[in-house]
């Protein structure tokens, strides 16, 4: 399986906000996290970087 887990970084932590993340799609104000059930999660973030071998996909305010 190719999906990844989404943390938001705040205050120098890794705080998990979605798992199984099969998507993320850059919206006007944010991006849209979809996971690999169809549910779906807008946050108001930018992509601070990707971990692909650790299946992480990091974000930040």
């Amino acid at each position: 399986m190719c999906e990844a887990n989404a943390y938001l970084i705040q205050n120098g932590k890794q705080e998990l906000i979605m798992e199984s993340v099969d998507k993320v799609e850059p919206e006007e104000n944010g991006l849209r996290l979809v996971d690999i059930y169809g549910e779906q999660r807008f946050v108001k973030a930018r992509i601070h970087a990707l971990s692909l071998v650790d299946h992480k996909i990091l974000l930040r305010y």
